[in-house]
């Protein structure tokens, strides 16, 4: 059926597109994918064959900012260490051994100001956080001023002075490992490190040793790098300090239904010769 393909809508980076799998649709038109981040695709390749791309990021932008705020509060209250001390037989504890840290009034830096990036920290200001961003182009000062939110141009200067640091940008070679062992060791102690982007952003070797010794307080992970992690004994696995969730970010029933509409009109465009409303070039 090779010939009659002219669409295909990926979920969760399936299928592979490859050379192969594009030689075989000589008239395939379009690509759309299930979500904002593209690093799974050869983007030259696939335009190379003449083929159209587009992603979904308005669906995406509020469940995943809802997915970090939640790793967050989470991490803060050690919501998965006192779960499993209330479901415990003997629920035997110091309280003094479960302390949280307070959320109010905290400084959390965020690292990439998009669309998700900005309602992290509308969600942020209700929690009446103090925030700090760092991006590659400063927001418009009105849009600074509705969250309250101040620009780092230094990424160094954000890691110093957040007490939570969520990173919410894109995987590219820029990013790759943008978070390793020097950026953490810039970090405080008592910081808690929150990653709803890609797992390869961060260096997960120098996050390990971070955690293990006390270089930050913790950390939050909605992804790994690979994921799943390839076997249950990971070091992460056994980190007290760190909660890991299953790339849950964009996985709510509204959000799902939102990325296939805005995938469907995007094919749709496509093959009815119109502009794409998401359309993706290759950089």
């Amino acid at each position: 059926v090779g010939k009659k393909v002219q669409a295909i809508y990926l979920w969760w980076h399936k299928p592979v597109i490859d050379r192969e799998l594009l030689q075989s649709l000589p008239n395939l038109k379009v690509i759309a994918n299930s979500g904002v981040g593209m690093d799974h695709l050869d983007l030259r390749l696939i335009a190379s064959s003449g083929v159209k791309m587009a992603n979904a990021p308005h669906a995406v932008s509020s469940a995943t900012a809802d997915a970090g705020m939640a790793l967050l509060l989470a991490s803060a209250r050690r919501l998965v260490e006192v779960h499993h001390i209330a479901i415990s037989p003997s629920m035997e504890y110091c309280e003094a051994d479960i302390l949280g840290v307070r959320v109010a009034g905290a400084t959390l830096g965020i690292i990439g100001m998009g669309s998700i990036g900005y309602k992290i920290a509308l969600r942020a200001k209700a929690f009446e956080m103090n925030i700090l961003y760092h991006n590659r182009t400063r927001r418009k000062v009105q849009e600074e001023q509705v969250v309250g939110a101040t620009y780092c141009k230094k990424i160094d200067s954000l890691l110093q002075q957040a007490d939570f640091v969520m990173l919410v940008v894109s995987l590219t070679p820029q990013t790759h490992n943008l978070i390793g062992k020097r950026e953490l060791e810039l970090m405080k102690p008592t910081a808690t490190l929150i990653n709803i982007s890609r797992g390869a952003v961060v260096d997960q070797e120098a996050l390990v040793a971070a955690l293990q010794t006390g270089v930050i307080r913790a950390a939050a992970l909605d992804v790994t790098s690979p994921e799943p992690l390839p076997r249950l004994d990971h070091p992460l696995l056994k980190l007290k300090n760190v909660i890991i969730t299953p790339h849950l970010g964009i996985k709510t029933d509204k959000a799902c239904y939102m990325i296939t509409k805005e995938a469907v009109e995007n094919i749709l465009a496509a093959l009815s010769g119109l502009p794409l409303p998401n359309e993706v070039l290759p950089s």
